[in-house]
């Protein structure tokens, strides 16, 4: 899990919501609501994302790279912070945000993996009230993890880490350059091979990671061949692949229904009925009781 290398300040205090204790690892994702105020923020060793959660706009002064800019700061609204680079924010009404921190070595390593650019070249760009829909769709799957305690698993936190990461680099950095996407999916055999891992491990946590790492490629391109060649994302197949084995166990066994989601990988009784609900239409009771 990241800890954060930040200093004290007035601008964070403690979150409504925060990721700091659910094993997320390279990002951290915390919801914030202050009254007025103002305060500073510098961050060494992660970049900074910040999504306006506020109901009414605020108008809030930032100043960052030698730049202030002056505004409202509506619903949707969202702000970028480099790592190593001092902020200081003062804002005229409650303010309400989510606050995105994605490690500075991550972002690098995902370039390394997706782009061919000299990284000593490669910076992230500070931003000031932009919409962006697509990060803002990824900061509130994030904060929708937030909320149920990471309900989706490990793999789609990863998922999400990686695509925003990406979609960083693509849209943010100063030497950008489009990843390059491999075209035509995985050759059968290594497909096999992912496939023949998440069966055997279906009860574990799996990460996104420990598959790709399996036939050696980066987190994201392993994700856009998996999807290519089976036709959904690595998380959506890891779920339904628990829930048929889920569905096995409830017609085949008298196993409690506890002790069936903890044998196909959810942590609790109520993680595999919401699941079991959503693929299927009904609970895992009724699934039985049928």
């Amino acid at each position: 899990m990241m800890n954060p290398a930040t200093q004290p300040t007035e601008l964070t205090g403690l979150p409504i919501l925060s990721s700091q204790n659910q094993g997320w690892e390279n990002i951290l994702v915390e919801q914030f609501q202050h009254p007025p105020g103002e305060g500073n923020c510098h961050c060494s060793d992660e970049h900074t994302i910040c999504l306006s959660l506020a109901p009414r706009p605020v108008r809030l002064l930032q100043v960052k790279g030698g730049k202030t800019y002056t505004g409202l700061y509506g619903k949707g609204h969202i702000s970028i912070t480099p790592a190593r680079m001092p902020l200081f924010a003062r804002w005229d009404a409650e303010d309400q945000y989510l606050q995105i921190r994605i490690a500075s070595r991550f972002i690098q390593n995902v370039a390394r993996e997706t782009i061919d650019v000299n990284l000593d070249q490669l910076e992230l760009l500070p931003e000031f009230r932009i919409r962006d829909p697509h990060l803002e769709s990824i900061g509130l799957l994030l904060l929708a993890e937030l909320k149920h305690e990471s309900l989706g698993g490990k793999l789609y936190i990863e998922s999400l880490a990686n695509v925003l990461a990406v979609h960083l680099l693509r849209q943010y950095a100063a030497a950008s350059s489009r990843p390059s996407i491999y075209e035509g999916g995985l050759p059968q055999r290594q497909v096999l091979q992912v496939l023949e891992y998440i069966n055997e491990y279906l009860h574990q946590d799996i990460k996104l990671a420990d598959l790709a790492a399996l036939i050696g490629i980066s987190q994201f391109h392993f994700s856009h061949l998996f999807k290519q060649s089976i036709g959904t994302t690595p998380y959506q197949y890891l779920l339904q692949q628990r829930i048929e084995r889920a569905k096995q166990l409830l017609k085949q066994t008298d196993q409690s229904i506890m002790d069936i989601a903890l044998m196909c990988g959810f942590n609790s009784h109520s993680h595999l009925s919401k699941q079991f609900r959503q693929l299927t239409g009904m609970t895992p009771k009724t699934y039985r009781d049928r």
